[in-house]
Parts: C-alpha cells; sequence; structure tokens
C-alpha cells in the first residue's frame, strides 16, 4: 500500500497549483498499482517513479522539474480511461504513460488521440500500432513483445537441438498471449518443428493438470510458453509433475529472476530483453540503491522496465528543450536514441516509422544445477525490426 499512498501524494503534489505546473514538465501515468496485473507491472511503475525522483534531485531537465501524476486503474479499462481523461483534461499532460494491462490500451489511446498527446508504454506490453508503419503519437519501451520473443524463442530452441523436435505451445487466452503462442506456431513450422500440441488456458485456472496432460499426449521434446507469469510458470509446474523430463521455454518477466532460483530446473529456459541483476552493473547497482533509499517493497529486478521508460523520458525533455507541447514532445520521440548502460543488449532506437526500436536484443538465462546459480545459457542476439 505504500507505493499507492505515494501515488496519491504525487496526484496532491501535482494538483497544488497552477503556477507549479506552468513551471514544470507534467507527465501522467495510469498504471496497474492494484489489481490482478499488479505483480508483472506495478514494479515497472515504481521504477519510473523512482528515474523521475531521481531527476528532480538533480535539478529536473532543462532546469525544470518534473511533476508525475499516478493514477491506479487496477487493470480496468473504466478506469484506465477515466484516468486518461483526467490526466489529459484536467491535468493537462504533456505527456501520457501507460503501465498496465492490455485491457486498458484501447480506451486511453483513443483519448490520447483525441487531444493530440504522445502516449508511452512502459511495462505494457507494446501494442501493434507502435510496429512499422507506427502511428505517430505511441511509443514503447518494454522488453517484451510478443511475436519478436517467439521468433527468438523458436530460433534458439532449433540452435540448440539436434535432429527433429516436437514442440508443445502453451497461452493464456487473452489476445496478446494468443498472438504470441501463434506466432510461435507459425515460425516453428518454418523451423521444421512438429507442434504436437497447443493449449490456450482461461486466466482463471486453478488446476493446470488438464492442460498439461494434452500437451503431454504428443511426447514433445521442447514446451514454450508465451503468458502471464502465472500461467507461465504453473504450465510448467504441471508438467513436471506428470513426470515430463524435457526443455521448457518462456518469455522473461519481472518475476523471472527471483523464482528461477527458487525452481532450480536446469532445463527451465527464460529468454528476454532485460540483463538479470545477477550480472551486477553500474545501472543495476544504481536502481537498487534508490529503491533502498525509498524503502520500496519491489524488488530491483522488477523495475527495470520503469527505469528505462525513466531514460526515455528524459532524452525525450531534453531534447524537446522548454517550453515544450504535446506535439514537440512527439517529433523528439520520433527521432530519439536511448543508452540503455547495459540493461538491453543495445540502445533503444526510434525512427518516424518505427516507434518499438530499430533492433531487438535477446539473452536467454536458466539455472546451473553445478554452480549452483543462474547463468546466462545464450548471450544476446540482436533481431532487426521492420
Amino acid at each position: 500500500m505504500r507505493f499507492v499512498r505515494l501515488g496519491v501524494i504525487s496526484a496532491m503534489f501535482a494538483l497544488a497549483g497552477a503556477a507549479q505546473a506552468q513551471e514544470s514538465y507534467v507527465i501522467g501515468m495510469s498504471a496497474a498499482l492494484t489489481g490482478p496485473g499488479a505483480s508483472t507491472v506495478a514494479g515497472a511503475a515504481e521504477g519510473l517513479r523512482l528515474y523521475v525522483d531521481r531527476l528532480n534531485k538533480a535539478g529536473g531537465v532543462n532546469g525544470r522539474p518534473i511533476t508525475l501524476i499516478l493514477q491506479d486503474d487496477q487493470s480496468e479499462p473504466s478506469k484506465a480511461a477515466a484516468n486518461a481523461k483526467k490526466l489529459l483534461t484536467q491535468d493537462n499532460v504533456s505527456l501520457l504513460i501507460n503501465t498496465s494491462l492490455s485491457s486498458t490500451f484501447a480506451p486511453m489511446i483513443a483519448e490520447a488521440q483525441r487531444v493530440g498527446v504522445p502516449l508511452l508504454f512502459a511495462g505494457s506490453v507494446c501494442p501493434s500500432e507502435v510496429y512499422p508503419p507506427a502511428n505517430e503519437f505511441l511509443f514503447c519501451t518494454t522488453s517484451f513483445s510478443a511475436t519478436h520473443d517467439a521468433r527468438a524463442t523458436i530460433d534458439f530452441i532449433k540452435q540448440k537441438s539436434n535432429g527433429a523436435i516436437n514442440i508443445g505451445l502453451a497461452a493464456m487466452a487473452i489476445p496478446v498471449s494468443r498472438l504470441g503462442i501463434d506466432a510461435a506456431e507459425k515460425f516453428a513450422a518454418e523451423a521444421g518443428m512438429k507442434v504436437i500440441g497447443k493449449e490456450v488456458i482461461p486466466p482463471a485456472t486453478a488446476d493446470y493438470t488438464p492442460f498439461a496432460t494434452k500437451i503431454m499426449q504428443g511426447a514433445p521434446d521442447w514446451v514454450y510458453c508465451w503468458a502471464p507469469w502465472i500461467t507461465e510458470i504453473k504450465t510448467f509446474g504441471a508438467l513436471r509433475k506428470l513426470g515430463w523430463n524435457g526443455s521448457y521455454a518462456l518469455n522473461v518477466l519481472p518475476e523471472t529472476e527471483g523464482e528461477l532460483a527458487q525452481i532450480k530446473d536446469g532445463e527451465l529456459y527464460a529468454l528476454g530483453s532485460n540483463a538479470m541483476f545477477f550480472e551486477g552493473l553500474a545501472v543495476q547497482k544504481e536502481i537498487s540503491r534508490a529503491a533502498r533509499e525509498a524503502g520500496s517493497t519491489y524488488k530491483p529486478e522488477q523495475m527495470t522496465d520503469g527505469w528505462i521508460g525513466g531514460m526515455a523520458i528524459e532524452a525525450t525533455l531534453r531534447s524537446a528543450g522548454w517550453p515544450t507541447a504535446p506535439t514537440r514532445l512527439k517529433d523528439a520521440m520520433s527521432v530519439l536514441k536511448v543508452d540503455t548502460k547495459g540493461l538491453r543488449g543495445g540502445p533503444i532506437e526510434w525512427t518516424k516509422d518505427n516507434h518499438f526500436r530499430t533492433r531487438q536484443y535477446y539473452r536467454v538465462y536458466r539455472w546451473n544445477p553445478a554452480e549452483n546459480s543462474v547463468q546466462i545459457a545464450s548471450d544476446w542476439k540482436g533481431y532487426d525490426i521492420r
């Protein structure tokens, strides 16, 4: 609850007076601080908030402070719509941020488009409109991407395996997860793999055994799941309980690093675009220090996507200058390049037609039983985004 109280305090601070707003950059964020999406995205929202706090303590950007107004949408579309409308029409934000589940995208996009304010997805899965040819007002810094994650994962599985591969697939019954696993099915077929089972699991599922049983009927060598963490890890757990001992691939989410160390399974492979914190990068130590000083209840490794979102916001404001306006921010974002300082395999670079990034980098992690630690199973590999 500490995070929610801080969000309310930030909102009160932002509304303290019109004079203050005129002297600061005003940005607004609707995030799943509570509710079903909080376990995955609330840490990213916290990371972005801490990054903005850090900037303000250092004097802001271009000599101006940043007023960040936080609103909880609990992953509910109606609340996200109300938040966006308030932030845009009452608080007059120049930049809107979504850090929530995909169910909130449509209403927030509609509100942002209506008034011509850029919308950044920082911790939320990237919507299709940020890929080439991109919507001019929508941008995304989030690490994971359904189709591109699937392509990189199938590529890794093919490189690691010898001979014919039987692969099972699993997804949560939500559009973005279906998109990821449909892409994996396509890439697997192109790679000469045999898809022997494809299970789409309802979000409220309590027992994953029936779905795991169906996947096992085809005797898969590998199983791949691209979904929210609960579906990724519970599908894996059900397969193991049934005695399946094959290799399992999933997407890295904020929960993944800690879970790998708890599960300790050498055939559980996690592919993602963010560096894990066991690597001890200077920027990761900076995130950890900021979290510790703020008394945050979130783990630093949950904050990476939000911290990178903060980097993009800082670069945007510096480029746009002062005074600013939504159109100037949009134009600055359309030609932006952000140094991620090792948190990713390369920079985030946006162009007029590509608001995802021109190149996406992936790394694969696993638990090493011999060394009793998480290790890099396959180092950064880049893919052009066209």
